[in-house]
């Protein structure tokens, strides 16, 4: 985004700031908000993101300072910022906390400056009740081991999907670990409910994954979740716990050449499946295309016995089907495609953390 402005960024942290609104936290709506009055009156948050080179939105700008934040609070080294933190004071009010918050920045600059360059990376385990739907299917049309591909999984913490507890008012799955996912579920339950998950082989890429071994990776992981949503603080908690003893592994590798190499070897029985979960904004254009060129090629090769899966839970945007009525352009679904058949199924409509779910 060529000649960021400062009204750019403001209208960016506004904008976030209604969607953490909508999104149950206001926490960081009001954060957002006080940040964005810091960054007119030239604070130490103007003084962060002057000159921001690329698209604020897109890059989740507000999202980075705040999540410098709450890395400070996290590691114990901001005592008076976490005495006025949602987990220590329950009664928070932004009139405390952002005196505080605005001192710790103009005092770190230069460590919140190095902070905010990486992107934001929650690897939301919530959204991994949203891909169920879609493995489900994959299961029922092709029995047999399965071999999960998962593109930009920051982590890795949903490779372990199969072994989550997943729960709602109208179905539930029981896996093998303490990581509970739930959701507001609109509509019947998923089609194969009954269907048990055969995963043999699990892989994963990103550019820049976490690695959990390291104390500080893993809170940089955590300042990113909500301070004031202790549900998705404790998920996280189990979900990282149960990477650990499973020892979950990510490549540190271009999701494009990844992904060629990965579909070269692919094994002789069974379905491989593709899968990710609001990732396809992060990479360019060119990218993407790469990407479902490179899919749609290696499904052309599939057979019955080589089968091929493609689910996926990304913004309404990127997977126009073939009725898109009542689809809201900030909705997210949940979209699969299937070969050697060539069918593709949109699933489920949800937002951004699958707070509700809607099947379609």
């Amino acid at each position: 985004m060529a000649g960021t402005t400062r009204d750019d960024i403001l209208a960016h942290f506004r904008e976030q700031a209604g969607f953490c609104a909508a999104l149950g936290s206001p926490f960081m709506e009001a954060l957002c908000l006080a940040m964005a009055s810091d960054i007119e009156t030239g604070g130490p948050v103007g003084r962060l993101v002057k000159g921001w080179a690329s698209d604020p939105r897109r890059d989740a700008l507000s999202l980075r300072v705040a999540g410098y934040l709450h890395y400070a609070v996290l590691g114990g080294k901001a005592p008076e910022l976490a005495a006025v933190y949602p987990a220590s004071n329950p009664g928070w009010t932004m009139d405390a906390v952002w005196p505080v918050a605005r001192n710790w920045l103009a005092r770190h600059e230069r460590a919140a400056k190095v902070f905010i360059k990486s992107p934001p990376q929650t690897n939301e385990t919530r959204r991994a009740i949203a891909l169920v739907p879609g493995f489900l299917k994959v299961a029922s049309l092709f029995p047999g081991p399965m071999h999960m591909l998962e593109l930009g999984a920051s982590a890795g913490l949903n490779q372990n999907w199969d072994r989550f507890n997943y729960q709602t008012s109208r179905w539930e799955l029981t896996g093998n670990s303490d990581v509970t996912i739930d959701t507001d579920w609109v509509g019947p339950p998923p089609d194969h409910i009954d269907m048990s998950f055969n995963v043999t082989s699990r892989a994963a890429c990103d550019q820049a994954p976490i690695s959990l071994s390291k104390a500080s990776a893993a809170r940089r992981l955590k300042s990113y979740v909500w301070p004031d949503q202790p549900g998705r603080l404790a998920r996280l908690d189990a979900a990282i716990a149960l990477a650990r003893r499973t020892r979950v592994r990510v490549d540190k590798a271009d999701a494009a050449d990844w992904l060629k190499a990965k579909l070269a070897a692919r094994p002789e029985e069974g379905p491989t499946v593709i899968f990710h979960s609001v990732f396809l904004q992060y990479p360019p254009a060119e990218t993407r295309r790469a990407l479902q060129a490179m899919i749609e090629e290696a499904g052309a090769e599939a057979s019955w016995e080589r089968p091929l899966a493609w689910v996926c839970f990304e913004p309404a945007a990127f997977f126009q089907g073939p009725d898109q009525t009542g689809i809201h352009p900030n909705d997210f679904i949940t979209y699969l495609r299937v070969w050697p058949e060539g069918e593709d199924y949109h699933l489920l409509r949800s937002d951004g953390h699958v707070i509700r779910a809607e099947r379609l």
